[in-house]
Parts: C-alpha cells; sequence; structure tokens
C-alpha cells in the first residue's frame, strides 16, 4: 500500500512545486480551498519554486481572493529550481506528494520526476504531452515500483475527464463496452476565453518533434490491443458531426494516447475488455472553420523549422487568432467559460458474446465542467492527490508510471469531481 502519512522529516502532504506561475497560483487557490479534506480533516502542504518573493506573493494573492489571510503566515515556502537537482532532492524528502506545475514538461518535467522517484515522493503532473508521459513510462516504471512511488502523469483537464469518463462510461454500462467516441465542446461568456502561452508553446515543440514519438513507442514493444466488436472507424480530418452539429476535428492533445495506454494496463493486469476510443473536438461554424484552416497551415509550416518556431513563440495572440495569450485569460473570462465532454458508445449487453455479431447496445455519457486550464485543471489536480491520500488501499498495489485512469480505477475519484463541479453524468 502507498506510503501516505507524514512524519517529522517529511511533513507535508502536499508540495505545490511551480506555484508562482500561471496555473500554479491556480492549484495554489484550490488547495487552500480544499484543506479541509486532508486526512483527518487537515492538510499540511507547502508551496516551492525559484522565487521567495514571488512565491509570498501569490500566498498573498490566494489570501485575498479566499479571504483567508492566514495562508500567508501559515503556509511555508520551499526554495527549489528544475537546475539545481540538490534543491529538488530537498524539497522531495519533505513531501508525501509533488504537485509538479513546471511545464513545459518536456524540458523541465524529468528532473522533477526523478527527484521525487529516488527520494520517496509521490509525483502527479498536469501534462498534456505523450512524449513526456511515454517517456516518463519508459524510462522510470521500474524505479517507480521498487521504490513504491506513484507517477501519475495528465492529472489536468489533459487528461482526467476523458480518461475517467472512459472508465465511468464502461462502468455504467450494463454489459461489455466495446468502442467509444467523445466530443469535447468549450463555452465562453461575453468576456470571451482563451490561454495561456505555456500551452502554446508545449503544441509547438510537441508538434515539432511527432517523429521521435514514434521511435519512443517503438521501445515499449507494444502489442496491439485486441478488438473486440466493431472496428471503430476513424473520422475525418474535418467532419459536421451530427452527436454536437457543428464541425469537429480530431482532438489534437493527449487523450487519445492517455485513453489507449490506460485500456492497455487494464486489459493487461486486470484483463478487462479493452475498449476502442476516439476523440474529437468542435471547432463550429464555416467562418470558424476557415480560421482554423487558415491558422493550421500557417502552425503546421512554420512549425517544421527553427525560425517558424521562432515566430510562434514569439507572437502567440496573432498566429492563434487571439486564443493564446502572454498574458492568459481573465478571472472574468474563466468564470464565463466552460467545458462539455459527450461520449457516445457502444457494446454488448449482458449474457450477449462479443465474439458473435454486432453490438447491440448503445450509452451516451457527459462530463462537464467550469473553464477547463485553470479551473478545472486544478480541481482535478488536488482531487487526484487528495485520493491518494485518503484511500491508499484503492490505488494500484505497487508504485509505477501510471496513467490517471489506471491509477484512480478502483477509487472514489469521480465521486470527488462531482462534488467539485466537474460532473459526471448519464444521459
Amino acid at each position: 500500500m502507498a506510503r501516505v502519512e507524514t512524519t517529522s522529516s517529511r511533513p507535508y502532504h502536499l508540495v505545490i512545486f511551480g506555484a508562482s506561475g500561471f496555473t500554479g497560483q491556480f492549484v495554489v487557490e484550490e488547495v487552500a480551498r480544499t484543506a479541509s479534506e486532508g486526512p483527518k480533516g487537515n492538510l499540511k502542504w507547502a508551496v516551492a519554486g525559484r522565487s521567495k518573493q514571488k512565491l509570498e506573493k501569490v500566498l498573498e494573492q490566494a489570501a485575498g481572493v479566499l479571504g483567508k489571510p492566514e495562508l500567508q503566515t501559515e503556509v511555508d515556502v520551499i526554495l527549489a529550481d528544475v537546475g539545481e537537482p540538490d534543491s529538488l532532492a530537498a524539497m522531495c524528502k519533505k513531501a508525501v506528494i509533488v504537485l509538479n506545475c513546471v511545464g513545459p514538461y518536456r524540458f523541465f518535467g524529468e528532473a522533477v520526476v526523478r527527484a521525487c522517484v529516488e527520494n520517496g515522493a509521490h509525483h502527479i503532473d498536469i501534462s498534456g504531452e505523450p512524449q513526456f508521459l511515454e517517456g516518463m513510462q519508459l524510462n522510470y516504471n521500474s524505479q517507480a515500483a521498487e521504490t513504491g512511488v506513484f507517477v501519475i502523469g495528465s492529472c489536468g483537464f489533459d487528461s482526467i475527464p476523458a480518461d475517467m469518463g472512459v472508465i465511468y462510461t464502461r462502468d455504467q454500462f450494463r454489459g461489455t463496452l466495446t468502442a467509444l467516441e467523445s466530443f469535447l465542446t468549450i463555452s465562453t461568456g461575453p468576456e470571451g476565453g482563451g490561454l495561456h502561452e505555456g500551452t502554446w508553446q508545449s503544441a509547438i515543440y510537441g508538434l515539432a518533434d511527432r517523429p521521435n514519438l514514434k521511435s519512443l513507442r517503438r521501445k515499449f514493444n507494444w502489442k496491439p490491443l485486441p478488438i473486440v466488436g466493431s472496428k471503430l472507424r476513424h473520422r475525418g480530418a474535418l467532419f459536421h458531426s451530427n452527436e454536437i452539429q457543428q464541425y469537429a476535428i480530431p482532438f489534437m492533445g493527449s487523450d487519445p494516447a492517455v485513453v489507449k495506454r490506460t485500456q492497455r494496463f487494464l486489459a493487461e493486469e486486470h484483463q478487462d475488455t479493452p475498449v476502442q476510443y476516439g476523440a474529437y473536438a468542435g471547432v463550429g461554424g464555416i467562418g470558424s472553420v476557415i480560421k482554423l484552416m487558415f491558422a493550421g497551415m500557417m502552425f503546421w509550416l512554420l512549425v517544421k523549422c527553427a525560425c517558424g518556431r521562432n515566430l510562434l513563440l514569439k507572437y502567440p495572440e496573432f498566429f492563434s487568432f487571439g486564443i493564446f495569450t502572454k498574458a492568459g485569460p481573465t478571472r472574468k473570462q474563466m468564470e464565463g467559460s466552460s467545458f462539455q465532454l459527450s461520449f457516445y458508445g457502444e457494446g454488448y449487453t449482458d449474457g450477449q458474446d462479443p465474439a458473435q455479431g454486432k453490438p447491440n447496445a448503445k450509452i451516451r455519457t457527459r462530463v462537464q465542467g467550469p473553464e477547463a486550464g485553470y479551473v478545472a485543471t486544478p480541481i482535478a489536480m488536488v482531487q487526484a492527490a487528495l485520493t491518494i491520500l485518503n484511500e491508499p488501499a484503492a490505488m494500484p498495489k505497487k508504485g509505477g508510471v501510471y496513467t490517471p485512469g489506471a491509477a484512480f480505477a478502483k477509487t472514489t475519484l469521480i465521486n470527488r469531481l462531482n462534488k467539485h463541479g466537474i460532473q459526471f453524468s448519464v444521459v
């Protein structure tokens, strides 16, 4: 069973690393908001990063937003830098779980994972970068298993709604679920919406490095997962979706890769029937499609060379039609934004042999919640951490590098998310 108790030498349940970053500041607020949900109603936590001044400013800001002046005196500050391994080791020795908010993870993530594995701290991140996530599995899974450490990636909007949404749909289906498609739609209020440039940077480097992801995956020597039931057909690069009544494209994030890794784990470790999965995102009407095609072509051409990537990095607002900005969205924009992930599945009812005939039953479920990047992501990350702390017996029996679905399939994470505004339901 995972070690989750604090000790005199490991005094903090949680340490938020990168707490003064754009996403980190909202994770700080979410931890402060939910501290009473810690073990025995008491969560011991600290913030960590390079600058004492910036970390103290984040605590001051959180104290003001939440009306909790005690945050400025009761929450400890730890100085740690990804470029200084000794500082990371010292930080990890003090934490039961490190919430790692420092991205892009392809540049800054591995040093933190290594420090956690070597010093006995569980690691949770909010990466949407498949190369980082799968590289950590390849390089640290065995060592994490030996030290009893959980390294759980993509615990934000990428990819808890999708991965746990598949688990939820499977559990609600009366029989054997064999195939599932999801359709993401984002809504914004009168103030509009947007994302911080950090996500833009991760997308640029991820697409530029796609060939290396293929060579990384070959090192696993994975066998193809068995297909049960009708083979799920892949839709086109752009199509009109009857499900969400707008044009849609394949979802470009980490969700499909994360879900596939979860399904592989569940099939190999628990002999569950693997669920085929396709992920799509709505882009709106014809005007949005034209904008998307223009931006997509520009992005694709520029991302292939260093000078083009530099342009994309320098002018995120221009090349993304204002979606990504250096300042990130305002709190007002976040308040008016929300997401909805609609799942459409099929399979075989109880007593029906999946090897015989076509699927004979369908299911529709939904995961919906507040603004995806900086409201839902902190909620998901913090609830994942609280699940480890409160339900160690329901976690996998040994440490390792896990996806959310693999780590939390037997826990009450979905119920916890339901109570905090990320809601799972059968439609």
